[in-house]
């Protein structure tokens, strides 16, 4: 299986998507610090914390928009608007205008956008792509998008301050070539049934009825879940554990190079990247030759074990072998999750089935801030034994799950086999 033989919707897909994260990654990552800057501490979280909400609740909107109206409307739309919020950002951060507080409601418009476009994009990728490729997709998918977090961050720390005009108006040209080719070059993958026309009542009735048959299928709400509580022990790294080795790591040297816990926080962050980038590579060829259920379990497993070790040593070659561990395990993990996540909503409702996926990311993170909450409590072994014990959970829900998701995948093949 080759990229070449993708959809092309597939390839716009990746190109876009990488042109967009890097340019992206230069800007959004520091927008905490614009805010702050402007509005100070308290407040800036308190927009941050509404801009995560107003996502939230679109996503479910932009779940059941796609279902009903089809993918690529509702990712047309959105994007026109993205490019008229990034392009009204430039002008409020040009030489000529400074306006903090439009940039801030532009940015909640791009948090509209991303909740509406999030569950469509995915539907897409599941409904073009053939189930032979998808962990091959996604593994590409993976890698491009570490890729350009990893260049946008570092070109990002060196331009924000002093280039933001320059980085908007790059970030407003790719808006706007990504508008082109999603209007132009990209097919709708979708075509929902011809219904009468609905009221808005009638309209949110049948939202909640579609969202409530998601909920009520227990294999996939159980599915991610178990996502949900091993995810969240990645996202421990810059929560609790950043705050865990500022606080009790001890000057470290290495040669004539003397750090502390804030420097290797940024090591472990630098080593994950670096690591997934180039094993990536292989990955898919490392997976095809395991049985996909042992693949989810041990590597979900070896993961656990590599953020638990994290989460309590103060040593620095235990920590980066344990990060080594647990990078690899998640290259391994993750094409092999989400492919078992394509295969597992019905075609007419798999915008829906992406939107309560979705909440995986903000949801961890909550758990996140509950870990930091109650480290104020218990000690650091105990702070370590909750981290670990929400992993394990995610991994005995994986392994008691396994039989029923390779049911659902050998039917979905099934009917991608009748339909060809």
């Amino acid at each position: 299986m080759s990229i070449f033989q993708f959809h092309k919707n597939i390839k716009i897909r990746l190109v876009e998507s990488f042109l967009g994260s890097t340019i992206g990654g230069m800007i959004f990552p520091f927008m905490a610090i614009y805010l702050s800057h402007h509005f100070g501490m308290k407040t800036a979280g308190l927009l941050l914390l509404l801009n995560v909400f107003v996502g939230i609740g679109l996503n479910f909107f932009g779940g059941y928009f796609s279902d009903q109206f089809g993918r690529k409307k509702v990712i047309v739309i959105a994007e026109t608007l993205r490019f008229l919020a990034f392009f009204t950002m430039m002008l409020c951060n040009s030489p000529w205008f400074s306006s903090p507080l439009l940039t801030f409601f532009m940015m909640t418009v791009n948090s509209v956008c991303w909740g509406l476009a999030g569950p469509a994009n995915q539907a897409m990728l599941i409904d073009v792509s053939k189930p032979e490729e998808r962990k091959l997709m996604y593994t590409i998918m993976y890698w491009t998008n570490n890729l350009s977090v990893a260049l946008g961050g570092i070109a990002g720390g060196f331009l924000f301050q002093h280039y933001l005009f320059e980085l908007l108006l790059a970030l407003s040209v790719a808006a706007l070539l990504t508008w082109v080719l999603i209007t132009f070059f990209i097919d709708e993958s979708y075509t929902p049934k011809q219904t009468a026309a609905k009221s808005p009542a009638v309209h949110a009735k049948t939202m909640l009825s579609g969202y409530k048959r998601v909920f009520t299928d227990h294999i996939f709400v159980l599915y991610v879940l178990a996502g949900l509580l091993v995810l969240s022990m990645e996202f421990q790294l810059t929560n609790y554990v950043s705050i865990r080795l500022a606080n009790d790591m001890p000057q470290q040297h290495l040669m004539n190079w003397t750090f502390g816990g804030i420097e290797m926080t940024g090591f472990l962050r630098t080593e994950n990247t670096v690591l997934v980038v180039i094993t990536a590579l292989f990955a898919t060829r490392i997976v095809e030759k395991w049985k996909d259920r042992y693949t989810l379990v041990l590597s979900c497993l070896v993961f656990v074990a590599g953020y638990a070790f994290i989460s309590y040593s103060t040593n620095m070659w235990v920590l980066f072998l344990a990060m080594l561990a647990a990078t690899v395990a998640e290259v391994l993990r993750v094409p092999v999750q989400q492919n078992y996540m394509a295969n597992l909503p019905p075609a007419d409702a798999r915008s829906s089935y992406m939107a309560v996926a979705g909440l995986t990311f903000n949801l961890a993170m909550l758990i996140c801030s509950l870990t930091v909450t109650l480290s104020a409590f218990l000690s650091g072994f105990m702070t370590s034994v909750f981290i670990t014990a929400t992993g394990l959970a995610g991994v005995l829900l994986f392994q008691r799950i396994a039989p029923e998701l390779d049911k659902r995948v050998k039917k979905e093949e099934e009917l991608q086999q009748k339909a060809q």
